[in-house]
């Protein structure tokens, strides 16, 4: 059975690592551990995890998401059936939809869908919608490109920003390509903008961290990180990254410190 890293699951659902901790400590899922902890996440834990934040985001009571979610992950398969399965999070209810035809775990009006495809076994998302959109969803355009074109994802995360300047999710989407790239300047920049237009996300920061690193800023980097864990302590890799920046550095005490915080977070 195939298993996803956190990363993979930041950049196929587009949800802050934040996010991702908040609802698996919250009990949605419960993922498997990998090397030195690391949790693995299964195809079934995507569906849940995405569909739990389309239901919070619509306001659903948490019970009712609980409630929801534990009967739509009994009816969902461990694979990527042939026919690729659609998941619609419907109002307070859940809608399943595979080559069988629709089962409906609850009705309403909001409308989350997920498809894959059983020839990569990639999956898309489809945002919530009232109505045909009539300009591009430069994001989504950017998503769908990131695995054959990276310049043309790059561009249309450039335009998903232009057009929605407060879009943290396409600049950090873009800061990382970029990085990923070799274009480490024009990432830096992309990350600092993102501070200046939508604040300190913690995410924004501990990607900051993670290219000052690899560009040999350590200093820098210790800033970097220092500010993401102060926005979100759970964040484990920021300790880990921290700690081995620190041991490099000499300093031992906040090494051991926050190596601890790592192996307290992730046992």
């Amino acid at each position: 059975m195939q298993q996803y890293g956190v990363s993979d699951v930041e950049k196929m659902l587009r949800l802050p690592r934040s996010r991702i901790r908040a609802l698996a400590s919250a009990g949605f899922v419960t993922p498997a551990r990998g090397p030195r902890n690391t949790w693995l996440f299964s195809f079934q834990d995507l569906i849940v995890l995405r569909a739990a934040q389309a239901l919070a985001d619509a306001h659903v009571p948490a019970r009712r998401i609980t409630r929801s979610l534990k009967e739509l992950r009994r009816q969902l398969p461990e694979t990527m059936p042939l026919s690729g399965l659609s998941i619609s999070a419907v109002g307070e209810q859940v809608v399943v939809r595979d080559a069988t035809g629709h089962r409906q775990v609850e009705s309403g009006q909001y409308l989350l869908a997920f498809e894959g495809d059983p020839a990569s076994g990639s999956m898309s998302v489809i945002e919530p919608a009232q109505e045909p959109a009539l300009e591009p969803d430069w994001f989504a355009h950017g998503a769908d490109l990131e695995r054959k074109d990276h310049e043309a994802a790059i561009e249309a995360y450039r335009k998903a920003i232009t057009e929605e300047p407060k879009r943290i999710d396409a600049r950090i989407n873009l800061g990382r390509l970029l990085h990923e790239s070799g274009h480490h300047k024009e990432a830096e920049n992309v990350y600092r903008a993102a501070i200046n237009a939508c604040g300190r996300d913690p995410l924004v920061l501990y990607n900051l961290g993670v290219l000052l690193g690899d560009l040999g800023r350590k200093r820098e980097a210790i800033d970097a990180y220092e500010a993401a864990l102060k926005g979100d302590p759970s964040m484990a890799d920021g300790h880990y990254n921290l700690s081995l920046l620190y041991e490099g550095l000499g300093k031992t005490r906040d090494a051991i410190r926050h190596m601890a915080q790592y192996r307290r977070l992730t046992r």
